[in-house]
């Protein structure tokens, strides 16, 4: 699940960033690295993340308010002899 919630975060930054230069200097990043906003790679770009914004939403819900961005690690001390 850690993985799933890094991914996702790196996702929506993605769509964040493409947003914001859209926004700001009209210019579409994913439409211009896949020739068009409805070429197949731009949809399955946009749909990736898609999902990893619903992913963000639910994640917590399930995990009853936990977002983890860690895994459970154990530290062990050695005090000495």
């Amino acid at each position: 699940m850690v993985i799933a919630n890094l991914i996702s975060y790196i996702l929506v930054l993605v769509g964040a960033l493409n947003w914001g230069l859209f926004g700001i200097f009209d210019f579409n990043l994913v439409s211009a690295i896949f020739m068009g906003p409805r070429a197949v790679g731009s949809i399955i770009v946009y749909s990736l993340i898609t999902l990893a914004a619903v992913w963000l939403i639910i994640s917590p819900i399930i995990t009853n308010g936990a977002l983890k961005l860690r895994g459970n690690r154990v530290v062990r001390e050695d005090h000495g002899a």
